[in-house]
Protein backbone atom coordinates (compact mmCIF):
# COMPACT_ATOMS: atom_id res chain seq x y z
CA UNK A 1 0.00 0.00 0.00
CA UNK A 2 1.37 3.27 -0.87
CA UNK A 3 2.11 5.63 2.17
CA UNK A 4 -0.33 8.29 0.92
CA UNK A 5 -3.14 6.15 1.33
CA UNK A 6 -2.51 4.83 4.52
CA UNK A 7 -3.10 8.59 6.17
CA UNK A 8 -5.98 9.21 8.10
CA UNK A 9 -6.91 5.36 7.89
CA UNK A 10 -7.18 2.21 10.32
CA UNK A 11 -5.89 -0.22 7.92
CA UNK A 12 -6.99 -4.13 8.69
CA UNK A 13 -3.99 -6.38 8.38
CA UNK A 14 -0.49 -7.41 10.72
CA UNK A 15 1.28 -4.90 11.91
CA UNK A 16 4.77 -6.47 11.16
CA UNK A 17 3.70 -6.94 7.29
CA UNK A 18 1.79 -3.47 6.85
CA UNK A 19 4.88 -1.54 9.01
CA UNK A 20 7.48 -2.31 5.87
CA UNK A 21 5.06 0.32 3.72
CA UNK A 22 5.76 2.96 5.12
CA UNK A 23 8.81 4.96 4.38
CA UNK A 24 11.99 5.75 7.05
CA UNK A 25 11.83 8.87 8.58
CA UNK A 26 8.28 9.27 8.17
CA UNK A 27 6.36 9.17 11.31
CA UNK A 28 6.39 12.07 13.45
CA UNK A 29 5.11 10.01 16.71
CA UNK A 30 3.90 6.86 17.90
CA UNK A 31 1.66 5.83 20.72
CA UNK A 32 0.74 2.14 20.71
CA UNK A 33 -0.27 -0.42 23.16
CA UNK A 34 0.88 -3.69 21.99
CA UNK A 35 -0.41 -7.25 23.57
CA UNK A 36 1.09 -7.06 27.28
CA UNK A 37 3.54 -10.19 28.72
CA UNK A 38 1.65 -11.75 31.57
CA UNK A 39 3.59 -14.42 33.91
CA UNK A 40 1.10 -17.20 34.72
CA UNK A 41 -0.80 -17.34 38.01
CA UNK A 42 -0.57 -13.44 38.29
CA UNK A 43 -2.17 -12.44 35.29
CA UNK A 44 -5.73 -12.92 36.54
CA UNK A 45 -5.86 -11.00 39.51
CA UNK A 46 -4.87 -7.90 37.59
CA UNK A 47 -7.52 -6.64 35.37
CA UNK A 48 -10.97 -7.27 37.43
CA UNK A 49 -13.64 -4.63 35.81
CA UNK A 50 -17.08 -3.76 37.01
CA UNK A 51 -19.41 -5.86 34.96
CA UNK A 52 -16.76 -8.44 33.69
CA UNK A 53 -15.77 -11.40 35.13
CA UNK A 54 -12.32 -12.27 35.58
CA UNK A 55 -12.90 -15.57 33.55
CA UNK A 56 -14.36 -14.13 30.82
CA UNK A 57 -12.01 -10.94 30.51
CA UNK A 58 -9.25 -13.78 30.46
CA UNK A 59 -10.54 -15.96 27.59
CA UNK A 60 -10.96 -12.74 25.47
CA UNK A 61 -7.30 -11.51 25.92
CA UNK A 62 -6.52 -15.36 25.72
CA UNK A 63 -8.42 -15.98 22.32
CA UNK A 64 -6.94 -13.07 21.19
CA UNK A 65 -3.52 -13.47 21.81
CA UNK A 66 -2.75 -10.23 24.07
CA UNK A 67 -0.96 -12.42 27.17
CA UNK A 68 2.02 -13.29 24.98
CA UNK A 69 3.84 -9.63 24.73
CA UNK A 70 5.00 -9.16 20.88
CA UNK A 71 8.43 -10.04 18.99
CA UNK A 72 10.73 -7.50 20.07
CA UNK A 73 12.17 -7.61 16.10
CA UNK A 74 9.68 -5.16 15.23
CA UNK A 75 11.53 -2.45 17.49
CA UNK A 76 13.99 -1.64 14.56
CA UNK A 77 11.40 -0.94 12.20
CA UNK A 78 9.32 1.48 14.87
CA UNK A 79 12.56 3.32 15.07
CA UNK A 80 13.23 3.12 11.56
CA UNK A 81 9.82 4.98 10.55
CA UNK A 82 10.56 7.50 13.14
CA UNK A 83 12.15 10.78 12.08
CA UNK A 84 12.96 11.23 15.92
CA UNK A 85 12.75 8.90 18.69
CA UNK A 86 9.42 9.78 19.86
CA UNK A 87 7.13 7.06 21.57
CA UNK A 88 4.70 6.12 23.84
CA UNK A 89 4.27 2.26 25.01
CA UNK A 90 1.82 0.78 27.17
CA UNK A 91 3.05 -2.06 28.91
CA UNK A 92 2.97 -4.78 31.55
CA UNK A 93 5.45 -4.85 34.70
CA UNK A 94 7.21 -7.92 32.64
CA UNK A 95 8.17 -6.00 29.41
CA UNK A 96 9.76 -2.96 31.45
CA UNK A 97 13.07 -4.28 30.99
CA UNK A 98 12.85 -5.75 27.99
CA UNK A 99 11.79 -1.53 26.81
CA UNK A 100 14.79 -0.16 28.71
CA UNK A 101 17.52 -1.89 27.54
CA UNK A 102 16.18 -1.66 23.93
CA UNK A 103 15.49 2.46 24.27
CA UNK A 104 17.84 3.54 26.70
CA UNK A 105 21.01 0.99 27.06
CA UNK A 106 21.50 0.05 23.20
CA UNK A 107 19.53 3.73 21.92
CA UNK A 108 20.60 6.09 24.16
CA UNK A 109 16.71 7.65 24.73
CA UNK A 110 15.95 10.12 27.59
CA UNK A 111 12.78 8.35 29.33
CA UNK A 112 9.99 8.90 31.63
CA UNK A 113 7.00 6.13 32.84
CA UNK A 114 4.10 7.25 33.23
CA UNK A 115 1.46 5.75 35.45
CA UNK A 116 -2.19 5.00 35.11
CA UNK A 117 -3.74 4.46 38.74
CA UNK A 118 -7.07 2.55 38.84
CA UNK A 119 -8.99 3.55 42.00
CA UNK A 120 -11.39 0.84 42.46
CA UNK A 121 -9.73 -2.61 41.15
CA UNK A 122 -11.20 -5.63 43.00
CA UNK A 123 -9.01 -6.27 46.49
CA UNK A 124 -7.92 -9.66 45.51
CA UNK A 125 -4.32 -10.02 45.51
CA UNK A 126 -3.16 -12.83 47.17
CA UNK A 127 1.01 -13.35 47.58
CA UNK A 128 1.47 -10.16 45.63
CA UNK A 129 0.58 -6.55 45.19
CA UNK A 130 -2.60 -5.17 44.08
CA UNK A 131 -2.06 -5.05 40.10
CA UNK A 132 -3.86 -1.39 40.26
CA UNK A 133 -1.93 -0.21 37.86
CA UNK A 134 -0.45 0.27 34.37
CA UNK A 135 2.17 1.35 33.05
CA UNK A 136 3.18 3.84 30.00
CA UNK A 137 6.87 4.27 28.86
CA UNK A 138 8.25 7.61 26.72
CA UNK A 139 11.24 7.38 25.14
CA UNK A 140 12.30 9.99 23.27
CA UNK A 141 16.02 10.61 21.10
CA UNK A 142 17.90 14.11 21.57
CA UNK A 143 16.42 17.22 20.50
CA UNK A 144 12.78 15.77 20.81
CA UNK A 145 10.88 18.36 22.81
CA UNK A 146 7.78 17.84 25.13
CA UNK A 147 5.13 20.93 24.82
CA UNK A 148 2.01 20.94 26.74
CA UNK A 149 1.52 22.54 29.65
CA UNK A 150 1.31 21.62 33.44
CA UNK A 151 -1.97 19.94 33.47
CA UNK A 152 -1.08 17.83 30.37
CA UNK A 153 2.28 16.68 31.58
CA UNK A 154 1.15 14.56 34.83
CA UNK A 155 2.93 11.69 35.07
CA UNK A 156 0.70 9.70 37.20
CA UNK A 157 -3.09 9.63 36.58
CA UNK A 158 -5.68 8.18 38.83
CA UNK A 159 -8.97 7.50 38.14
CA UNK A 160 -11.75 4.70 37.95
CA UNK A 161 -11.88 1.58 35.56
CA UNK A 162 -13.02 3.01 32.53
CA UNK A 163 -15.71 0.14 32.61
CA UNK A 164 -17.88 2.47 30.51
CA UNK A 165 -15.67 2.69 27.70
CA UNK A 166 -15.51 -0.77 27.73
CA UNK A 167 -18.98 -1.32 27.01
CA UNK A 168 -19.39 0.93 24.40
CA UNK A 169 -16.40 -0.18 22.00
CA UNK A 170 -15.82 -4.04 23.29
CA UNK A 171 -12.02 -3.56 23.93
CA UNK A 172 -11.01 -5.41 27.00
CA UNK A 173 -7.70 -3.15 27.12
CA UNK A 174 -8.76 0.40 25.95
CA UNK A 175 -7.00 3.20 27.26
CA UNK A 176 -8.64 6.35 28.60
CA UNK A 177 -8.96 8.76 25.72
CA UNK A 178 -8.11 11.98 28.06
CA UNK A 179 -4.25 10.38 28.78
CA UNK A 180 -4.10 9.80 25.26
CA UNK A 181 -5.15 13.38 24.21
CA UNK A 182 -2.25 14.46 26.57
CA UNK A 183 0.44 12.63 25.22
CA UNK A 184 0.05 13.59 21.64
CA UNK A 185 -0.13 17.56 23.02
CA UNK A 186 2.74 17.00 24.93
CA UNK A 187 4.87 14.84 22.17
CA UNK A 188 3.39 16.13 18.80
CA UNK A 189 2.06 19.62 16.98
CA UNK A 190 -0.77 20.20 14.79
CA UNK A 191 -0.40 17.97 11.23
CA UNK A 192 2.50 15.77 12.56
CA UNK A 193 1.67 11.82 11.28
CA UNK A 194 0.95 9.78 14.43
CA UNK A 195 1.40 6.16 14.55
CA UNK A 196 -0.45 3.28 16.68
CA UNK A 197 0.49 -0.24 15.48
CA UNK A 198 -1.96 -1.81 17.28
CA UNK A 199 -4.89 -0.17 17.13
CA UNK A 200 -7.30 -1.64 19.13
CA UNK A 201 -10.37 0.15 19.11
CA UNK A 202 -9.03 3.27 17.87
CA UNK A 203 -8.35 5.32 20.87
CA UNK A 204 -5.20 6.99 19.50
CA UNK A 205 -6.46 7.58 16.10
CA UNK A 206 -9.43 9.16 17.60
CA UNK A 207 -7.56 11.24 19.61
CA UNK A 208 -5.08 12.48 16.85
CA UNK A 209 -8.30 13.16 14.88
CA UNK A 210 -9.53 15.50 17.37
CA UNK A 211 -6.30 17.39 18.28
CA UNK A 212 -6.19 18.02 14.11
CA UNK A 213 -2.86 15.67 13.55
CA UNK A 214 -2.91 12.64 10.81
CA UNK A 215 -2.80 9.25 11.78
CA UNK A 216 -2.38 5.73 10.80
CA UNK A 217 -3.47 2.99 12.56
CA UNK A 218 -2.83 -0.77 11.95
CA UNK A 219 -5.44 -3.68 13.24
CA UNK A 220 -5.50 -7.20 13.18
CA UNK A 221 -8.73 -8.07 14.36
CA UNK A 222 -11.22 -7.45 12.61
CA UNK A 223 -14.20 -6.92 14.96
CA UNK A 224 -11.85 -4.51 16.49
CA UNK A 225 -11.35 -2.77 13.09
CA UNK A 226 -15.27 -2.14 12.46
CA UNK A 227 -15.76 -0.81 16.02
CA UNK A 228 -12.56 1.72 15.46
CA UNK A 229 -13.58 2.83 12.11
CA UNK A 230 -17.05 3.05 13.32
CA UNK A 231 -15.59 4.79 16.20
CA UNK A 232 -13.93 7.41 13.83
CA UNK A 233 -17.31 8.16 12.43
CA UNK A 234 -19.31 8.98 16.01
CA UNK A 235 -21.21 5.33 15.99
CA UNK A 236 -20.79 3.35 19.12
CA UNK A 237 -19.87 -0.63 18.89
CA UNK A 238 -23.86 -1.33 19.24
CA UNK A 239 -24.18 0.49 16.78
CA UNK A 240 -26.08 3.90 18.25
CA UNK A 241 -24.63 7.42 17.67
CA UNK A 242 -22.35 8.29 20.73
CA UNK A 243 -23.50 11.53 22.53
CA UNK A 244 -20.42 13.61 21.66
CA UNK A 245 -21.29 13.14 17.82
CA UNK A 246 -24.74 14.21 18.57
CA UNK A 247 -23.64 17.31 20.72
CA UNK A 248 -20.64 18.20 17.82
CA UNK A 249 -23.51 17.74 14.94
CA UNK A 250 -25.89 20.22 17.19
CA UNK A 251 -23.36 22.75 17.13
CA UNK A 252 -22.51 22.86 13.54
CA UNK A 253 -25.98 23.58 12.51
CA UNK A 254 -25.88 26.23 15.05
CA UNK A 255 -22.77 27.43 12.97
Amino acid sequence: MKFEDMKNKIILGDCYNLIRDIPSNSIDLIITDPPYKWQQGGKETGFFRKGISSRNFMNSIENEKMDKGIDLSILDELVRVMKKINIYIWCSKDQILDYMNYFVKNKECHFDIIIWHKRNVTPLCSNKYLTDKEYCLFFREKGIQVFGEYKTKKTVYTTPTNSEDKKKYKHPTIKPLSIIKNLIINSSKENDIILDCFCGSGTTCIAAKELSRQFIGFEINEEYFQIANNRLNGILANGQISFDTNIQKLKERKI
